[in-house]
Parts: C-alpha cells; sequence; structure tokens
C-alpha cells in the first residue's frame, strides 16, 4: 500500500471523525426540552459501553465458568452500591479462584 493511499485514508477518517462531532453542534444549537429525548441522549453512553464491554468479558478467561463466575461477583457487588474498585478488584479475585478451582478438577 502507497503512502498516499494511507494519507488519504487517514485524511477521510479524520473528515469523517470531525463530521460525527461538529454536526450535533452545528444543528442542535438550542437547548433540548424534549425529556425522552434528553433522557435517551444521557444513557447512549451507558449502553454503548456496556454493549463493547459486555462480550469482551466472556471471551477474555480461559473457561466461560470463570466469565461467570465474574460477572455474577461484578453484578451482585454493583447492586448493592460498592465502590468501582471494590467491584472491579472482587471481580477478578473471583476469576483467579474460578480458574485456579478448575484447575485442581
Amino acid at each position: 500500500m502507497a503512502t498516499s493511499q494511507i494519507l488519504l485514508y487517514i485524511f477521510i477518517m479524520a473528515g469523517v471523525t470531525y463530521l460525527i462531532r461538529m454536526l450535533p453542534l452545528v444543528i442542535f444549537q438550542q437547548k433540548i426540552e424534549n425529556r425522552f429525548v434528553r433522557s435517551f441522549l444521557f444513557y447512549v453512553p451507558y449502553a454503548v459501553l456496556g454493549a463493547m464491554t459486555f462480550p469482551a468479558i466472556f471471551s477474555s478467561t480461559a473457561t466461560l465458568w470463570s466469565a461467570m463466575a465474574g460477572t455474577l461477583v461484578a453484578v451482585f457487588l454493583a447492586l448493592r452500591e460498592k465502590g468501582l474498585l471494590t467491584v472491579a478488584l472482587a471481580a477478578c479475585l473471583a476469576v483467579y479462584v474460578t480458574e485456579w478451582l478448575l484447575r485442581l478438577v
């Protein structure tokens, strides 16, 4: 692949990224008053983060069992409103212990 072609691809990607970020600022200059649209826009980042993260959880460990154990521990602690660091460390520990127990069997 030639250098000019790579540079062309980079400029096209930069232009598309700029347009995606700039167009909402130009189109929606007034404050959005609609409660439905505001609540929808509020939850979009959480939904996208969940959609990107959740599938990776089940493919990042050696077995599905350890991934499920870590997920269950994380969901349980999150529902109990524990802090992010506590949830993450406990989920990692659950995955580690489950992997260790599965090696013994």
